[in-house]
């Protein structure tokens, strides 16, 4: 199993589906537990995702995930085929108390990142959760979108807004595409930094965005297109205008920036920074020593 890592920022999920009865969790508190599975699951995939989760089946609530429901909210931001035609990419959420912000994880998923989930998610309404998303084996992931998603709502008795659900969906298919070429990490900090600006700054035109947008990636190193700057400018102009609670997002974004500086502070952090340290200078010395007994060979 991969290993848990913070995600950089705040950021995933979306891909919302057809409301379901949100009843059953009214009174959902923190600790509860609710998983998604993929409808194509077989039966030993089934087991295989419920033990590697440590959930037993009949103490939680289940979420089916159709495969035409990822369709449906993903089809007009990605194509069929990294879609695909089988659900099988399964989740499980866990309710954190007020003020924790995100954690997610993820194991077997190669194309939407775990700063995408969280960034996504975010954008949706979706807070102070521990999020872990999972699969047999390795998918794209866009299939526990729409379980998350479907999740919260039925936890939290709360009906997240259509139109705020399919904006979640294309932000975090463009962070997926622009990060093919601009790198997964620097593009989901662009758009968490997008959003802290919308919530800390009076940008007022759409002129006033493309400029922001176009600042914050000089920023970071990245070199948008034409084609690209735009596409940003008119996803987040269409965000500005949605009831998003932007001082909720904002407080999002830093709970999770402070979980990334408390695991590198961690014993855990540090012995993986000093891991990686250890073997550079190992590298460097068996390189040094290379070097030493080239000159002594070749000494006249």
């Amino acid at each position: 199993m991969k290993n848990k890592k913070w995600t950089k920022i705040a950021l995933g999920v979306m891909a919302a589906l057809l409301i379901m009865p949100v009843s059953t969790l009214a009174d959902a508190s923190p600790g509860d537990e609710i998983v998604t599975l993929g409808e194509d699951l077989s039966s030993e995939q089934r087991e295989q995702l419920l033990n590697e989760m440590d959930v037993v089946e009949d103490e939680v609530m289940m979420v089916m995930v159709s495969n035409e429901e990822e369709h449906e909210y993903l089809g007009d931001y990605i194509s069929a085929s990294v879609i695909g035609s089988n659900a099988l990419s399964s989740s499980k959420i866990t309710l954190l108390e007020s003020g924790s912000g995100m954690d997610v994880t993820t194991n077997n998923i190669n194309w939407v990142t775990e700063g995408m989930y969280a960034n996504a998610l975010i954008t949706a309404g979706v807070k102070d959760a521990e999020i872990y998303v999972t699969a047999p084996f390795e998918v794209s992931g866009t299939g526990a979108l729409t379980g998350l998603i479907k999740a919260y709502e039925a936890s939290m008795d709360e009906v997240i807004p259509e139109d705020q659900k399919q904006i979640a969906n294309e932000e975090l298919v463009k962070t997926a595409e622009l990060g093919e070429e601009h790198g997964n990490e620097e593009v989901t900090e662009l758009m968490a930094r997008i959003k802290e600006a919308l919530a800390e700054e009076d940008i007022e035109t759409t002129e006033d965005l493309r400029e922001l947008i176009r600042r914050l990636a000089e920023e970071l190193g990245i070199s948008l297109s034409d084609e690209d700057l735009e596409g940003l400018v008119s996803l987040f102009e269409r965000m500005k205008e949605m009831n998003i609670d932007w001082d909720q997002v904002r407080s999002q974004i830093d709970s999770v920036r402070e979980n990334i500086s408390d695991f590198i502070g961690s014993d855990q952090g540090q012995g993986i920074i000093r891991s990686i340290i250890n073997f550079f200078n190992d590298l460097l010395d068996t390189i040094s020593g290379w070097f030493a007994s080239a000159t002594t060979f070749y000494k006249p």
